[in-house]
């Protein structure tokens, strides 16, 4: 799932109270605007959370959905996070099939993908693995041909990368007042 130029990263900061993510999650699904992935957590201030997002700006611009979100009364700031300047990661947990005479091979691509085996069964392996989502993506294709049984992905979630130098290409978007 990696970003693509059809694919925006929005990070939103929220107020963190029951109801918000409904809220913001209604509001895409009334406007009839896709969710490519979705994740959220309080922020390191407990009065706030983030929800990560990644739109598809194919179907609806970026500026209008910023529009919408800045309506809910709960929504703080809204940064617009370009996959050249934001540090991106996503987990991914996956039972593949890992019979005796593959378990080697298996491991061996975990230990590349730097992933850990976190639960293990006679015929099987679950596999822990974060990343960016090419990576992700990467590793599900090289497990396929094994078999994947389970598969649970987190969604993206994103921070700007740190500003090491004036004119950064982010984007901030704040409320007014």
């Amino acid at each position: 799932m990696a970003t693509s130029p059809t694919h925006q990263t929005l990070s939103v900061l929220v107020e963190n109270r029951s109801g918000v993510l409904a809220r913001v999650s209604g509001l895409f699904a009334r406007r009839g605007f896709n969710i490519i992935s979705l994740a959220v957590a309080p922020s390191d201030d407990p009065r706030f959370s983030r929800i990560t997002i990644v739109i598809d700006v194919e179907e609806t611009s970026v500026e209008q959905i910023t529009k919408q979100l800045f309506k809910l009364v709960n929504v703080i700031k809204i940064t617009e996070l370009h996959h050249v300047d934001a540090v991106e990661r996503e987990l991914l947990l996956a039972t593949v099939m890992a019979g005796p005479d593959r378990r080697s091979e298996i491991i061996e691509l975990i230990g590349v993908f730097e992933g850990k085996i976190i639960d293990v069964a006679p015929a099987q392996l679950t596999v822990m693995l974060a990343g960016q989502p090419e990576k992700l993506d990467g590793f599900e294709e090289l497990m396929r041909p094994y078999g994947i049984t389970e598969l649970q992905r987190t969604g993206r979630v994103a921070l700007p990368k740190l500003d090491r130098q004036a004119g950064a290409r982010l984007r901030l978007t704040g409320k007014a007042g």
